[in-house]
């Protein structure tokens, strides 16, 4: 009678303990759906911030870049795949990668990358490549070396396109160390070669200086116009860079003032005759309108030479203003303590 009595009372109880079961399970169910719900937010919001990632990347042409230690394995986003004209998912081995690497920037990818492993740090690099399609760009390279313990287990970074950059700063330079008109360098190139000069010739060599003034310029411009002015100045650029082929420098450095530097010539004589080779090339007419007008050329010269008692920009500057002085179209050597006449050019 006890046990069934027992019983009875379990029997009892059973649409309880059901009903409680079934609450757990649908309480259980509710909180795995929350979760997928969530887990499913998470996944969207990481997806458009995938997205937004790839899309920024594409836009700033930065890509995100992985390289395992020691096996050098590769990961890369797609932008990587794209500053390499390399199909996405392609198989990357680093030691083709590398040649695409100019000789030069690769031994300093090499140095800078070598360093960084060994001082567990990182490095940035602009390198110059040249893709399998053939384009040439400029890349900025970061890179950081994770470590476990202290033993390197892979190097990661970003590398940036930087050839507008790179255009941009070459034009800047550019700006800043040449004439816009002629395309020669302009006055501070001209100032920075002179001073890296010896003062005076090293050896065999005859080392000098030759300051050009144009004569008759003025009389293009004010008569032609300021445009005949700068045909003018173009023309001259190309004939003194035809007739001094062996020059160190040929610099525009004023509005009609030009300089030439050489360094390698095996004489004083043939400084001189370069002297009257420019004035040669430069003296010539210009004609507009059926108007004629003579453009020639004024040479001042000095040598490098320990016994100069000023600059040697001052003293060609001397030699030159002796030159036009003594009635134009000719050249004149600086010699202490006067500047001595060696020849005079006649008028074509």
């Amino acid at each position: 009678m006890k046990f069934f009595a027992a019983f009875a009372k379990i029997a009892d109880r059973l649409p309880s303990f059901r009903r409680k079961s079934e609450a757990a399970i649908e309480a259980l169910q509710r909180a795995l759906a929350e979760k997928q719900q969530r887990l499913d937010q998470h996944a969207v919001a990481l997806a458009h911030s995938r997205k937004i990632f790839d899309r920024s990347s594409e836009a700033a042409r930065i890509g995100v870049w992985e390289c395992s230690l020691p096996d050098n394995s590769l990961v890369w986003t797609k932008m990587v795949y794209d500053l390499f004209d390399m199909p996405y998912h392609a198989e990357l081995d680093r030691s083709e990668i590398l040649k695409c690497y100019s000789q030069e920037s690769l031994a300093e990818l090499v140095r800078r990358r070598s360093r960084a492993i060994e001082e567990r740090s990182g490095f940035t690099l602009d390198a110059e490549i040249v893709t399998p399609k053939g384009n040439t760009r400029w890349i900025r390279i970061t890179a950081t070396v994770e470590c476990e313990g202290d033993v390197p287990v892979r190097i990661f970074g970003m590398k940036l396109d930087i050839k507008a950059e790179k255009m941009m700063f070459d034009q800047i330079r550019y700006l800043a160390e040449f004439d816009i008109l002629t395309g020669l360098p302009n006055r501070a190139q001209f100032q920075t070669a002179l001073q890296r000069l010896p003062r005076h010739a090293v050896g065999e060599t005859t080392m000098a200086l030759l300051l050009i003034d144009l004569d008759g310029f003025k009389g293009i411009n004010d008569t032609f116009g300021h445009q005949a002015g700068d045909e003018c100045l173009k023309e001259t650029a190309e004939r003194l860079q035809a007739a001094c082929k062996g020059a160190d420098l040929v610099a525009r450095i004023g509005g009609d003032e030009f300089a030439v530097i050489v360094t390698g010539y095996d004489s004083a004589e043939s400084v001189t005759k370069l002297a009257e080779t420019v004035i040669q090339s430069l003296n010539r007419s210009v004609e507009r309108d059926g108007s004629r007008m003579h453009v020639g050329a004024s040479v001042g010269v000095a040598f490098f030479d320990p016994s100069l008692r000023s600059d040697i920009f001052v003293c060609a500057d001397s030699a030159l203003y002796k030159a036009k002085t003594d009635g134009k179209n000719r050249f004149k050597v600086h010699q202490d303590p006067a500047c001595i006449g060696n020849q005079k050019m006649d008028a074509a």
